[in-house]
């Protein structure tokens, strides 16, 4: 008897930029379309999104009614700052518990700031079911400082405390803007218990994943995909796409890959 296939899940992250920047010709008005049209045609089953106000996360709301979401502001209870909003699809996956930490010293204390960080930063997590295999596991997408080194090294090893200390959490997606290159501090500091979904990737050519609103011909790959064991990625890629007038959904281009349930 032949083996049935374990289901695979389609994975993105995507920093979106904030909607109340002055970004001119690149105005989250003009260019709202565009991050709804990726989402759509990757057509994902887990996503998690970066700078995230909460007008934008209720129009994500609106034009994507096959999603559920969660989202804390990073500022606090009754605030409107960004959001690691979380999206996930709604007739596949059962929501068994949430939550959102801060990346500081005190990461039950939503709001603090910790090490050299120039902002509140967070982390926010989902624990769901997928009804097609009935494995459980916990998704966690974050944002971690664009200024202070030392923040995003700590918040990496807090991250990875975290995971470790909820052993019932079951396998882990983390999904983010880590405003570091790949081989940076924080980068090896997830790699202690987190596997990069880029090395399934077949690319060739520079991977760089932050566009500034224009074309480029090398840079970093600030925007990761990590997992833990109980998944193998395959197909990650960074999705380059522009619109026929040649603009950019966000300065940020989305990363995706597919991971698939494993017992090991």
């Amino acid at each position: 008897m032949t083996a049935t296939p374990s289901p695979s899940m389609r994975v993105m992250s995507f920093n979106i930029r904030y909607g109340s920047a002055k970004d001119g010709e690149n105005h989250w008005n003009i260019r709202k379309p565009l991050v709804i049209e990726t989402i759509e045609r990757y057509d994902s089953d887990l996503l998690g999104t970066q700078e995230c106000l909460p007008f934008q996360e209720a129009y994500l709301r609106e034009k994507l009614p096959q999603y559920d979401c969660y989202a804390v502001s990073r500022e606090g209870k009754g605030t409107a700052g960004e959001e690691c909003a979380i999206f996930y699809r709604k007739s596949r996956f059962e929501l068994l518990d949430q939550g959102s930490i801060a990346l500081s010293e005190t990461p039950e204390k939503i709001g603090s700031v910790s090490w050299d960080s120039s902002l509140p930063r967070i982390a926010s997590w989902v624990k769901l079911r997928d009804k097609q295999s009935g494995h459980a596991f916990t998704f966690w997408n974050t944002h971690f400082d664009h200024r202070g080194p030392k923040s995003r090294t700590e918040a990496a090893k807090l991250l990875v405390d975290q995971m470790k200390a909820t052993t019932e959490s079951g396998p882990v997606v983390l999904t983010g803007d880590f405003n570091a290159d790949a081989g940076s501090s924080p980068h090896q500091a997830l790699a202690t218990y987190l596997r990069d979904s880029w090395k399934s990737a077949k690319w060739e050519g520079s991977a760089w994943t932050f566009n500034g609103w224009s074309d480029k011909s090398k840079g970093a790959r600030i925007d990761w995909i990590f997992h833990s064991q109980g998944f193998q990625a395959t197909d990650s890629t960074i999705d380059r796409w522009k619109s026929d007038q040649g603009r950019y959904p966000s300065d940020h281009c989305p990363v995706t890959t597919t991971l698939t349930f494993t017992d090991k």
